[in-house]
């Protein structure tokens, strides 16, 4: 009932204005009746056969009712391998929208659109956050979402002329489909390497021998040196830990904090149940820490991201509800209305399709221009710049070296006084565009990201950007004075896709449009953040139907409610108070100490 009364009062007053145009209360119901119509229209099941059921009289497996399975199985515990590892990805569009367009994989070149359209010429930061926003992004994408690549199979990039780069063709493993059944008339659909779910699966592993590895066996906990590090792999040279992939400093960060934050978990449920075992108080620890990472991504890094004061108020709505937690907790019935009391403790419910991860919302979380190309690590004390590095200089094998000499107190401050990268045309990392990797099989790839960024979406069948916009319901651009209002640009993208608005990428769009004020990232990529924000929560019964006392234990739902970032922050580096003093939001700049100018600290870390 809410939700439809709001509908209504938003019909009435959004005739003339965009939703983010008017005052918030008249916005929210703008975006309650968008996040509706995405929910019946915008979801659609890629599996076939579709998968199977659980009889209700089948047995359960041990422990899968109480605490999340290593591999997202029996989150559905009607249907079993739904969002489990292995599963294919879905999709926001109806499936024939989604048919890759073979013929143009190369129209126009991606490493052409990439040089032209994102290479950095000067760095341009996001004033209004931080460096530690871009770390945890990544953070969480590697817990979402990662593509299988084809054995032996490529897509190559021929060069254009006077192009530079030492590899001609620009050789990219192709991704490997899912098998489809004999006869399939449906496009290729691509299986995720991760649980759908949001399960921490970065921090703890999706496969048994990861899992078994990264435990110590002894009282729940996860593997950490004395010094609170992660345990270096003497083979590799990289951190032990659920996902090692693109390792750099700013995740080590990231993963070692929230081992630890594991850890303590695990000793407050000892304190409480001196009586469990290993593995009750690791199933346990791990469900309560999940639940810490989707709060902060939803009430911490993406109100940062998108300060604009409806988006910061729907996304506190998402978790808590209009009434806000303390309300919540005095009327206990206000789970039973999504809009009133939040969707965490409501009703599961998967609504048009099975739940899964989307490869539109992979695209539209393409997000490398965050990373900035040089980094200034300072003193805390001191404010004195204590070692400059640049990309690759933080990455891998050489950013461990990196932790080794500063201090996890220094590079928690340097990021915070550090901005990111705006999501915008020609701010793409440069280290990324020129990027040397060992493969798994030990071959050295070299390739251009940006330009992968753009065939991967060409390739598994994501619609350029006036589709997309078509398929979300928004008028296309008719020109491209309206696809962005930076003149400069306008010229770059016409040459680029001589004059075709229907060929420009999803990508380039989403780096051009205009952003409304106080948008991160733009309104037509906001569209899929409103539908799978609240999916990923709606749809998992751990923050949902099992959100309660008897499956977390009334001290973990109490962990739950009482813990953010700032609060993980201040417990794990006490010492950072005075940097995080009058802070709102902990992925926002933090105060300088030691007399440092922020102002020059920025301008020295672009």
């Amino acid at each position: 009932m809410p939700d439809n009364i709001f509908e209504k009062v938003s019909q009435f007053f959004t005739k003339k204005k965009e939703w983010y145009q008017l005052p918030s209360l008249l916005a929210v119901p703008h975006l309650i009746r968008m996040r509706n119509e995405l929910r019946e229209k915008n979801l659609h099941d890629t599996e076939e056969p579709p998968l199977p059921k659980r009889a209700p009289s089948d047995p359960l497996p041990e422990g899968v009712r109480e605490a999340r399975s290593h591999d997202g199985s029996f989150n559905d515990l009607g249907c079993p391998m739904m969002g489990a590892t292995g599963r294919r990805f879905g999709r926001n569009f109806p499936l024939k929208a989604t048919f890759p367009d073979t013929a143009n994989l190369m129209n126009p070149n991606p490493r052409e659109v990439s040089k032209a359209l994102f290479t950095r010429k000067q760095f341009q930061p996001v004033p209004f956050m931080n460096l530690l926003a871009a770390s945890w992004i990544q953070f969480m994408v590697h817990d979402w979402f990662v593509h299988k690549n084809a054995d032996g199979r490529t897509l190559d990039i021929p060069l254009p002329p006077g192009d530079n780069f030492p590899v001609n063709p620009m050789s990219v493993k192709a991704t490997e489909p899912d098998p489809a059944p004999a006869g399939s008339t449906r496009p290729p659909a691509y299986a995720n390497q991760n649980s759908h779910w949001w399960d921490g699966s970065q921090i703890y592993g999706s496969d048994p021998a990861t899992v078994a590895r990264l435990r110590t066996n002894v009282d729940g906990k996860i593997k950490l040196s004395e010094s609170g590090r992660l345990i270096l792999d003497p083979e590799t040279g990289l951190e032990i830990t659920g996902f090692t992939d693109n390792g750099w400093v700013g995740l080590s960060m990231l993963h070692a904090l929230f081992a630890k934050e594991h850890n303590t978990i695990c000793d407050m449920l000892k304190s409480k149940h001196p009586d469990w075992n290993d593995n009750q108080l690791y199933a346990k620890a791990r469900l309560i820490n999940s639940a810490i990472l989707a709060k902060v991504h939803t009430i911490d890094w993406t109100p940062a991201i998108m300060p604009h004061r409806t988006t910061v108020l729907a996304l506190r709505t998402n978790w808590s509800g209009i009434a806000g937690q303390e309300l919540q907790e005095v009327l206990e019935f206000l789970d039973e209305s999504e809009l009133l009391g939040g969707i965490v403790g409501s009703k599961a419910d998967h609504h048009s399709a099975p739940y899964s991860l989307t490869e539109e919302f992979v695209s539209v979380y393409r997000m490398h221009a965050l990373i900035p190309d040089d980094f200034t690590i300072r003193s805390f004390s001191t404010g004195e710049t204590t070692g400059q590095y640049t990309l690759p200089e933080v990455s891998g094998t050489a950013g461990c070296k990196v932790l080794d000499k500063h201090s996890a107190l220094d590079l928690f401050y340097s990021f915070g006084v550090s901005h990111p990268g705006a999501i915008r045309l020609h701010n793409y990392p440069k280290h990324l565009q020129d990027l040397e990797r060992v493969a798994k099989d030990g071959t050295i790839e070299r390739f251009d990201l940006a330009a992968v960024d753009i065939l991967r979406d060409r390739e598994r069948g994501v619609p350029r950007y006036n589709e997309f916009r078509r398929q979300l319901r928004k008028d296309p651009v008719k020109s491209f004075e309206e696809l962005t209002d930076v003149p400069e640009w306008r010229e770059e993208i016409r040459r680029v896709y001589n004059n075709d608005l229907e060929k420009v990428d999803l990508m380039v769009g989403l780096f051009c449009e205009p952003l409304p004020k106080g948008f991160g990232f733009t309104e037509t990529a906001f569209r899929i953040f409103v539908l799978m924000a609240s999916r990923r929560l709606k749809s998992d019964r751990f923050f949902t139907d099992d959100f309660r006392s008897e499956i977390y234990t009334p001290e973990g739902i109490a962990w739950v409610k009482e813990n953010n970032f700032m609060s993980i922050l201040k417990r794990n580096y006490p010492e950072l108070a005075p940097a995080l003093e009058g802070v709102e939001n902990p992925f926002a700049p933090w105060k300088a100490v030691a007399g440092q100018d922020l102002e020059r600290s920025s301008q020295q870390t672009a």
